[in-house]
Formats: C-alpha cells, structure tokens, sequence
C-alpha cells in the first residue's frame, strides 16, 4: 500500500476529478481524506493512480510508503503513544489518516524503522 498526495485547491471540485478519475482506471481508495488544499489517499496500486491523475491534469502526485498500525481507538491516550515511539525513533511523520478497518495510516520517511520501533517499544 502506498500513499498517494494530490493537489486539491478545489475542494469538493478536486475531489469528485480525483474520484472520477480513479474510479475510471479502477483503482479502490482504502483511506485518506483532504485537508488544506491537498488529498491522501492509501492505495494498493499507486502507479497506475499516478499515471491516469496526471495523464488528467491532476498532478503533481506524490507517492509514499506507509506504514500502517493498529491502535485501540477506545484507550485514551493511544495514539499520542504511538507518536511518542515514532518520535523517540525520529522517524518523520508527514501525514496520519486511518482506513477502513480502522488502522492508523502513518506517511513515514522510513517504514521499515516504524515498524521496528513500534514492535521494539509496544507494551
């Protein structure tokens, strides 16, 4: 799974290209959202999502590893944990969303390094 960055200055209109767009080349969205002015997206086929947005116009678009970690939304406090084992690990955090089963999605610059803190460190 990758993590797929696009430019939404349109909101609502950038979304619903992007959608469209995606929706054509038949790639699924797994997570993500938008917020000032750009969207992300977790896919499982980030080169093709790539190639059909910015064959449309829509690009630039990022795309980044992620690494993907389960945290037990009912605990209080959980995932300012979780950050404080990504922090002591420095790895750099560019964006946090969740999917559909209700995963952290985490846009990391090292994933590999993610996992093995959050493995080293878990309770």
């Amino acid at each position: 799974m990758h993590d797929i960055e696009i430019p939404a200055p349109h909101g609502a209109q950038s979304l619903h290209a992007i959608g469209r767009v995606l929706g054509a080349a038949g790639i699924s969205l797994e997570g993500g959202g938008m917020w000032s002015g750009q969207a992300h997206y977790l896919v499982d086929d980030a080169e093709t999502a790539q190639q059909a947005l910015e064959q449309a116009g829509l690009g630039p678009v990022t795309v980044r590893p992620v690494f993907i970690a389960a945290l037990d939304a009912d605990v209080p406090g959980a995932l300012g944990r979780m950050m404080l084992q990504l922090a002591e690990a420095q790895v750099a955090l560019r964006a946090q969303y969740s999917d559909h089963d209700n995963r952290k999605v985490l846009v990391v610059d090292h994933p590999e390094q993610a996992e093995r803190a959050r493995t080293a460190l878990t309770p």
